[in-house]
């Protein structure tokens, strides 16, 4: 089964870049005007285009860390914000869809990471998937005031469970054994993850939720990055990833960027290193992402949803 699961994170990765592909082409001879960004396709590549560099920088780090457990969404959302180089409303598309490829990969190489029960590790996954379909098509249908919202309730929500985690409080400051769950564990396990997928949709990273929730339930600890990595992967390339993409819901130029320079942040992190203090860098994301939440919270109330 593990080799299964393995095949479908390389599946994930080639539809995720045929579908970008296919869309980017058809974007780029779009002339017609997206209602909310205001742009047409061809205006949107050639504004993701000034932005490449910055955005690849940002996708190469943010996956390097997201390897190392700290999660990219958080990071990447906040770069987005203060280096404008994302609209707004695109950043949740531009997340989901921009980093299938690097977190595919990741999935990929931590499948087996540990001998976790199998049907645990399946439910979840697919009850992440679940939700991630759910919301994926609310999300693409809101405005780019709905978006700031659900970003700054999403980010704060994020940042405050990631500071939990990084100072041993709450679940996590438990340490437990299992490789699996049964009963009313289980259930928790796949309405929580059912809920984590959904937030996806809204650029809410699944990581530090999913890590808090395995631990909370006395998983050991080390089950949390093939459960919390094949549960994005799979939601992002077989989920709410394909829909974004077809409704033209992200930034296509910033998502190759991601997807390229991501994969390779991946690969330099899963290869090379094996420890690195990751205690004051983890505090100041989360300063970071709170002052990132804020900003959104502060453009929703000050500007229209076409500002």
């Amino acid at each position: 089964m593990m080799y299964v699961l393995k095949g479908l994170s390389l599946i994930g990765i080639v539809l995720c870049v045929f579908l970008m592909a296919k869309k980017t082409k058809e974007m780029a001879a779009s002339d017609e005007k997206d209602p909310v960004t205001g742009m047409t396709g061809k205006e949107l590549i050639a504004f993701g285009k000034k932005h490449a560099v910055y955005t690849a920088i940002v996708g190469f780090v943010a996956n390097f860390l997201d390897t190392l457990g700290i999660g990219s969404y958080a990071p990447t959302s906040a770069a987005f914000k203060l280096g404008k180089a994302v609209d707004d409303s695109l950043v949740p598309g531009t997340l989901n869809v921009g980093d299938t490829v690097p977190v595919c990969f990741e999935a990929f190489l931590f499948f087996g990471f540990v001998d976790m029960d199998m049907l645990t590790l399946v439910l979840m996954i697919v009850a992440a998937i679940l939700g991630s379909l759910v919301m994926a098509g609310i999300v693409t249908k809101f405005d780019r005031k709905k978006v700031r919202y659900a970003l700054f309730v999403g980010l704060f929500l994020l940042a405050t469970v990631v500071l939990m985690r990084n100072l041993g409080v709450g679940p996590f400051g438990t340490q437990g054994t299992a490789l699996g769950l049964t009963g009313g564990k289980l259930v928790i396990a796949v309405v929580g993850n059912f809920i984590f997928g959904a937030l996806m949709s809204i650029g809410v990273g699944l990581y530090a939720p999913c890590m808090a929730m395995v631990l909370a339930l006395g998983m050991d600890a080390g089950c949390a990055f093939p459960a919390m990595m094949g549960s994005c992967a799979f939601l992002m390339a077989f989920g709410n990833g394909p829909k974004f993409i077809k409704e033209g819901k992200f930034d296509p130029i910033c998502a190759w960027t991601q997807a390229i320079a991501g994969a390779a942040g991946v690969f330099v992190a899963y290869t090379f290193v094996s420890s690195i203090p990751l205690d004051l860098l983890t505090k100041v994301i989360v300063v970071i992402v709170y002052i990132t939440a804020f900003l959104y919270l502060k453009d929703a109330i000050k500007k229209g949803s076409a500002a």
